[in-house]
């Protein structure tokens, strides 16, 4: 499938390019972003996306090279040449090497884009900095964000723009309603009301128009989402109701893949509808094992990050991953800066098979250097052309105000 997928996008380039480039002209593309991608040999599609990616050190020295050429592509097109300094505010409850890793590796993006970056960390005023230690070694000078005249300040830093690494969990109700200082991505992008229910909605629909662009089946490149709200694992005709939603999608998939002629038992997962870092996620094969789960998968599911409760999920359709790296399961996971891809790597897990979430406790990184597989795009068998597209971001307009992001 990806070998069909890769061969209609080189065939019709022009034109989808040109759509492409028809979708984000009139709109505000976040600075950053990153997608998950799995290919099962049937389809190949985008199963996870995440507005404040976590994961830049782990792209390859080729791609970081070339990413601040695309920050500072980004910064002129969005601001012209206004932004010279940036306040980069990051997540506060993590004391993560890696996480730190990842934010030294934006920091060095961002300075060698030509910008004076300001590391800061959502805190009181007069907290005073902290330092904190990467994955290598390195101490990193962190200064408190606070509030103060409707406006973040860092100290005494006057920023231009803050870029959020933050995924705003929480909402942080005490920095007021409305924050003068431009922000990317923007606060409303956050966890505390995005859901993934509405990505998936969109993300289906453009993919749908997408592959009648190319001529190919939509099925190719969609993943079956379905919203549950009335999610309460405590609740016996709660439960009930969520196992009946399980085995009615479980039915769809095996039909599709009847009509497919594959051979491939169909599975599903349940995921907290606001999740992050792979929290709350649970793969079941039946409509039984839901009504029968564990005490451990019970926990499991409930698991949200800063401990709030799960109020509502999402069904989706399992899709398997043919990919492997080192003779262990893998998936590619895609970075952006604003609409360029900026590069990637490979998520593996020697614990979990095809079927399972990856992206959980023992995965391992593997560098993907798609700099150097673009020279070679129409021979390499990762297909980055494929792959690169399914995780472009696409614009849709928000139903709570004029501007326009990604959902």
């Amino acid at each position: 499938m990806k070998d069909k997928i890769h061969g209609k996008i080189v065939n019709n380039l022009k034109k989808v390019e040109g759509w492409f480039q028809s979708k984000s002209d009139s709109y505000q593309i976040p600075i950053y972003s990153s997608y998950d991608i799995r290919d099962s040999g049937f389809k190949v599609t985008n199963v996870d996306a995440n507005i404040y990616p976590a994961g830049f050190n782990n792209i390859c020295p080729t791609d970081q090279d070339h990413a601040p050429e695309l920050m500072q592509s980004y910064i002129e097109r969005h601001y012209g040449t206004s932004v010279k300094k940036i306040l980069l505010l990051t997540e506060e409850h993590t004391n993560n090497p890696y996480y730190w890793s990842n934010i030294s590796s934006l920091k060095k993006i961002m300075t060698e884009a030509g910008l004076e970056v300001q590391i800061s960390i959502p805190r009181a005023k007069g907290s005073g900095k902290i330092e904190m230690q990467t994955s290598t070694g390195e101490t990193l000078s962190v200064c408190p964000a606070y509030f103060e005249n409707q406006r973040i300040t860092a100290c005494d830093f006057s920023s231009d723009l803050i870029v959020s690494n933050n995924d705003f969990s929480e909402f942080y109700a005490e920095w007021g309603p409305e924050i003068l200082n431009p922000m990317n991505p923007p606060r409303e992008l956050g966890w505390y009301q995005r859901k993934k229910s509405n990505y998936f909605k969109f993300y289906n629909e453009v993919a749908t128009e997408f592959a009648e662009l190319i001529d190919l089946d939509p099925w190719a490149l969609t993943v079956e989402t379905e919203l549950f709200t009335q999610f309460d694992l405590g609740d016996d005709q709660g439960k009930e109701q969520l196992a009946e939603r399980v085995g009615q999608m479980l039915e769809r998939t095996k039909k599709k893949y009847t009509e497919h002629k594959i051979d491939d038992e169909p599975f599903a997962f349940i995921k907290n509808n606001s999740g992050t870092y792979g929290l709350g996620v649970v793969k079941v094969v039946s409509a039984d094992e839901v009504r029968n789960l564990n005490y451990k998968s019970r926990k499991k599911m409930k698991a949200a990050k800063g401990g709030r409760d799960v109020e509502e999920v999402i069904v989706q359709e399992g899709v398997p991953s043919i990919t492997r790296a080192e003779g262990v399961t893998a998936e590619p996971a895609i970075y952006l800066i604003g609409c360029k891809l900026a590069g990637g790597f490979l998520r593996t897990h020697a614990d979990k098979d095809a079927t399972e979430s990856l992206n959980s406790p023992g995965a391992i990184y593997k560098r993907l250097c798609v700099s150097d597989l673009d020279i070679s795009v129409a021979d390499h068998p990762l297909r980055p052309a494929s792959h690169r597209r399914l995780g472009r971001p696409l614009p849709h307009q928000q139903a709570n105000g004029p501007r326009a992001h990604p959902v």
